[in-house]
């Protein structure tokens, strides 16, 4: 039986790593802990991972899959996002547990800016 404990990591495809590199290091302020050089970044967050890869067939989409990224102050976010010219699929919108926004990628992946409610 297969007994899955968390989640390892999640990775976009990028086309440019030096470009994607600069927005999600610049516009999203993560810092790598892992680099393959020219090939994979990772982004840890606790136990977690967020990854950034470049490889033969491994391409770019906005409907692939969203990482959503828990952001201390939801407004302050928003404003950093918007100042830094970054592109937004979805506005900011209150859901009934979280607020979120999602936002493009320089090759178009879809990641999500969310900030769960008090008390959940």
């Amino acid at each position: 039986m297969l007994k899955v404990t968390e989640i390892a990591f999640c990775c976009y495809a990028v086309t440019d790593l030096p470009r994607a590199r600069a927005f999600y290091e610049g516009a999203l302020g993560l810092h790598p802990t892992t680099v393959a050089e020219g090939q994979w970044v990772e982004y840890e967050f606790g136990p977690y991972a967020l990854a950034i890869g470049c490889a033969p067939g491994f391409n770019p989409s906005p409907d692939g899959c969203t990482a959503a990224l828990e952001v201390e102050d939801f407004d302050a976010a928003i404003s950093h996002l918007r100042a830094n010219q970054v592109k937004f699929r979805m506005e900011p919108t209150q859901c009934p547990g979280c607020r979120m926004a999602m936002v493009f990628d320089p090759d178009g992946n879809t990641l999500c800016i969310h900030k769960r409610n008090a008390g959940r």
